[in-house]
C-alpha cells in the first residue's frame, strides 16, 4: 500500500447467498482527505464500511486500511480506526461520561489520557453540560454526537462514518460537520456514507456507488462540470401536469421534483422554448424556468438514468429495483430505529 493512502481496495467483492452487495469494488482514499460514498439504500455502502472495520470478511479483494491488511490483520485495523454506524449502538442505560469511559477502556486508553480528550471533545461538541445525562435520554443529534465522541476518544487515523446525520436536526447536522471539518488538519481520513448531496458537495471526492459497484468519483466541482446537458429550474402551477408533460417531450432528458420547483434536464441542443411554449398550451401557468449550474443532485439522477438505459439496452430491467431510476436520492428523517446486531465497532483485542 502506498504512504499517502489511508484506505486502499482492491476487487473487493461480498454476497449474502444469492445477493451481491459488493461487486468488484476498487477504492483509494488519501491521508487526510474527506471522501463520500453516495449511494441508494442496498447500494453496499454499509457492506463495504465493516469489511474496511475488519468485523465482515470480505468473499474476494484485497483491503487495506492505515496501512495494515483488514483479512490477515483485523486487529491492527481495530485499533486505528474510528467508526460510527447509521443506528446508535452505544449503551443507553450508561451516561454520557460512562459510555466515554466504556469505550477508552475497550480500546486501552491510559486514563490520562482519556480523560483529557474526553474534555476536549465534550467541549468542542457542546455536550459537557449533558456529561451525566443517561444515553436513552439524549436526543437523536446528542446521541450521534456521543457516537463521534466515543469513536475518536483513542485518536483513530481513519474515520468511518455510515450516514452518521440521518434523522438529526439541521443545527446538529451543521455542529457535526463543523467537528469534521478540523479533523484532516490533525491527519484523520475519512470515509463518509452519506445520502444528502450537500454533505457529498462538502468532500474532496465523492464516490457513486450502485449495485455494488462504483459508476463514477471525481471532485465535487469534476462530477458537476460533467454534466452537458442543460438544467432548468421550473416553478409553475400545476406542478403535476408539467412533470407529465415534460417527460413526454423528446427534448427532455429527465424532470425531477425538487420541492416546490422541477429540475428539467435538457439534450445540449434542445431550444428550451420549446418546452415551455409546449406547458404553456397544456394549460401550464405562472411558468418560470431559469437556467441553473448543475448540481450533485443532478449528476446523481443523470448516473441513475444512464444505468436503466443499459438495464434496458440489455434487457435486464427486472433485477427488483423499485421504480424510477432506482438512485434517486432519498433523504430520510425522523428518529433512528433500534440499533441492529454488529453495528457496534469492535475493539482491538475483540473486548
Amino acid at each position: 500500500m502506498s504512504g499517502d493512502l489511508a484506505v486502499q481496495v482492491r476487487g473487493l467483492r461480498k454476497a449474502f447467498e444469492d445477493v451481491v452487495a459488493v461487486d468488484g469494488l476498487d477504492l483509494e482514499v488519501g491521508t487526510g482527505e474527506i471522501m463520500g460514498l453516495v449511494g441508494p439504500d442496498g447500494a453496499g455502502k454499509t457492506t463495504t464500511l465493516r469489511m474496511l472495520c475488519g468485523i465482515l470478511l470480505p468473499d474476494a479483494g484485497e483491503v487495506r486500511v492505515a496501512g495494515h491488511d483488514a483479512v490477515r490483520d483485523p486487529e491492527e485495523v481495530k485499533a486505528r480506526i474510528g467508526y460510527v454506524p447509521q443506528r446508535f449502538s452505544l449503551h443507553r442505560d450508561l451516561t454520557v461520561n460512562e459510555n466515554i469511559a466504556y469505550l477508552a477502556d475497550l480500546y486501552t486508553v491510559p486514563p490520562g489520557t482519556w480523560t483529557a480528550r474526553r474534555e476536549e471533545l465534550l467541549e468542542i461538541t457542546q455536550m459537557a453540560p449533558f456529561r451525566d445525562r443517561l444515553a436513552a435520554a439524549l436526543s437523536g443529534g446528542m446521541r450521534q454526537k456521543l457516537s463521534l465522541i466515543c469513536a475518536l476518544i483513542h485518536r483513530p487515523q481513519v474515520l468511518l462514518l455510515d450516514e452518521p446525520t440521518t434523522g438529526v436536526d439541521p443545527l446538529s447536522r451543521r455542529d457535526f460537520w463543523q467537528i469534521l471539518y478540523d479533523l484532516p488538519r490533525q491527519g484523520v481520513t475519512m470515509l463518509l456514507c452519506t445520502p444528502y448531496m450537500d454533505e457529498a458537495a462538502r468532500c474532496n471526492r465523492v464516490a457513486f456507488l450502485h449495485q455494488g459497484q462504483i459508476l463514477r468519483q471525481d471532485t465535487p466541482a469534476a462530477l458537476r462540470e460533467s454534466i452537458h446537458s442543460r438544467i432548468f429550474e421550473v416553478r409553475c402551477r400545476p406542478q403535476h401536469l408539467a412533470r407529465e408533460m415534460l417527460k413526454r417531450l423528446p427534448l427532455v432528458e429527465g424532470v425531477e421534483v425538487f420541492g416546490d420547483r422541477l429540475h428539467v434536464t435538457l439534450r445540449p441542443e434542445a431550444a428550451p422554448a420549446e418546452a415551455w411554449r409546449a406547458l404553456r398550451e397544456a394549460g401550464v401557468g405562472e411558468l418560470a424556468p431559469r437556467e441553473v449550474e448543475p448540481s450533485l443532485e443532478d449528476v446523481f439522477v443523470a448516473m441513475g438514468g444512464e444505468v436503466e438505459n443499459r438495464k434496458s439496452e440489455v434487457g435486464n430491467g427486472e433485477d427488483g429495483e423499485s421504480g424510477g431510476t432506482g438512485v434517486s436520492p432519498i433523504l430520510p428523517s425522523g428518529e433512528p430505529p433500534p440499533p441492529r446486531t454488529g453495528e457496534t465497532p469492535v475493539p482491538p483485542g475483540g473486548k
